[in-house]
């Protein structure tokens, strides 16, 4: 039986390691944290339930192929809600939109806000399918190796949507502001601009308005849970507080790993951690990038996150509500062109207590709040301070609510947070941006381009960021090993 060590225990090393354990492989995940879940993990605070990272469950198909994989359903694990409100948006004038379970009434409220938008709606939605069914049930499946993967009779027909971007596909035809903010709002997962995000990731807008936005009871950590307990089900033995030194190659094949001072012998080693911070596991002759390289990459946005109990139950929010009351512009020029702290950004809030009564005290909610900054910018506990009480005050002013005085206690998360914990390349949250220079085959690859049975995966890799992808990826690099295993 071929042993496999697989580093870290976030959604794409989980995934990779219910597959290859389906395979016979003797798999042990090595964890650094005393949890699971990598970037995914939970805080558990007097009562209050929150997930520190992701906290969207978007494309459930995904997830239900994954489990489909093994004869099960996500249903054997946990209960799945749909939100309705999916959610809601604050713009500038004091009020909001929300966003419907269903497109009947999502068209409906297009309408009210533009005369003849509703149909275009519809148009755009009709592609945005199409470009989900060919992306999601084919291409992000492909393991990123060679650009062929990408020409298929299908991509060659649509091959000007990898030229255009979200934006003008966006802005061809709805000008009202507000619905094309909720229209480029999806594409802000893959961690880039709309304005340089390929048209053909329209299939962001299906994911949105086609399937709907779901929540998991109990929160996000409830589907690491579930690949937990279906890995360990396998056969797969994870280990936490592991923190990988080293890892041994002899004469280009990789041989062990030393965590903790001990070296664990390896047939194969696989990285769902940092790919940056990986490579630097191994003598500089093995790494496949230079730090040139990573320092010219564009990378997805990193995070300051505050988790706050509140003593009262708080109005006029949704379980998702965006705060989109700024220049998305301006403050996208302070992640991508000018690396600093933005004047006034943009937010999000996450209120799972308003859907999920298990997350907090009776009468109670909690908060999840998001600004999304550039990774390596300078953070400091008086900066995160400042920008707390910022993003409060507006919340109060939109929301018409004080809620200060209600904060029970406040934990904070930002750059420093994301290279400690996951030894995350200038600390950033969601990886590489999908731009089209970064894209499926010119991303990171997933084989070690100079050490025999190392592989990666993770949003660093193919298909990119976000949860589904990663997913995908640990059935990518799973698929890739066996292959090799079987030369």
């Amino acid at each position: 039986m071929k042993k496999i060590t697989i580093i870290g225990s976030g959604f794409s090393a989980l995934a990779a390691s219910c597959y290859l354990a389906k395979q016979n492989f003797n798999v042990t995940i090595l964890e650094k944290n005393p949890t699971i879940g990598g970037r995914a993990r939970q805080l558990k605070k007097d009562g209050f339930t929150f997930d520190i990272g992701p906290t969207w469950y978007w494309m459930p198909d995904v997830f239900e192929k994954f489990f489909a994989d093994f004869d099960k359903k996500p249903s054997d694990y946990y209960t799945l809600d749909k939100l309705n409100p999916a959610y809601e948006v604050y713009f500038d004038n004091l009020d909001s939109i929300k966003i419907p379970d269903n497109l009947a009434e999502i068209l409906t409220i297009f309408e009210k806000e533009e005369a003849g938008s509703s149909k275009h709606l519809e148009h755009f939605l009709e592609n945005a399918k199409f470009n989900y069914d060919v992306a999601i049930k084919d291409l992000v499946y492909r393991p990123g190796i060679s650009i062929t993967e990408l020409i298929t009779p299908v991509t060659i027909q649509k091959v000007n949507q990898f030229f255009s971007s979200i934006r003008t596909a966006v802005r061809k035809k709805i000008k009202n502001n507000r619905l094309q903010q909720i229209m480029e709002f999806p594409v802000l997962f893959l961690g880039a601009k709309p304005s340089n995000t390929p048209s053909f990731y329209s299939f962001m807008n299906y994911a949105d308005f086609g399937l709907g936005t779901w929540h998991p009871k109990g929160g996000m950590y409830e589907v690491v849970k579930a690949m937990e307990t279906l890995a360990i089900d396998l056969g797969v033995k994870i280990e936490t507080q592991q923190n990988v030194e080293k890892i041994i190659v002899e004469n280009g094949v990789v041989k062990s790993v030393v965590a903790n001072g001990i070296t664990i012998d390896s047939d194969f080693v696989l990285s769902g951690a940092d790919y940056h911070h990986t490579e630097t596991l191994l003598d500089e002759k093995y790494r496949g990038y230079t730090e040139k390289y990573w320092d010219s990459k564009i990378f997805a946005p990193s995070s300051l996150l505050f988790y706050v109990g509140f003593d009262k139950k708080i109005n006029n929010v949704s379980h998702h509500t965006l705060f989109f009351d700024t220049d998305f512009d301006v403050h996208a020029k302070a992640i991508y062109d000018n690396p600093s702290w933005p004047d006034k950004p943009l937010f999000y809030a996450s209120f799972p207590s308003i859907t999920d009564i298990s997350v907090a005290p009776s009468g109670q909610e909690a908060g999840i709040f998001l600004i999304p900054i550039a990774p390596g910018i300078k953070d400091t506990p008086a900066i995160r301070e400042i920008y707390f009480q910022n993003i409060i005050k507006r919340f109060e002013k939109l929301t018409n609510q004080k809620v200060t005085e209600n904060i029970i206690f406040k934990e904070s998360f930002c750059v420093n947070d994301f290279v400690k914990d996951y030894n995350s390349y200038k600390g950033n949250a969601y990886g590489l941006a999908n731009i089209l220079t970064q894209t499926a085959f010119l991303r990171p690859k997933i084989i070690s381009k100079k050490v025999k049975n190392l592989f990666f995966t993770g949003q660093l890799t193919v298909p990119g960021p976000g949860v589904p992808p990663s997913i995908i990826s640990g059935k990518i690099v799973s698929d890739l090993i066996i292959k090799n295993i079987n030369k």
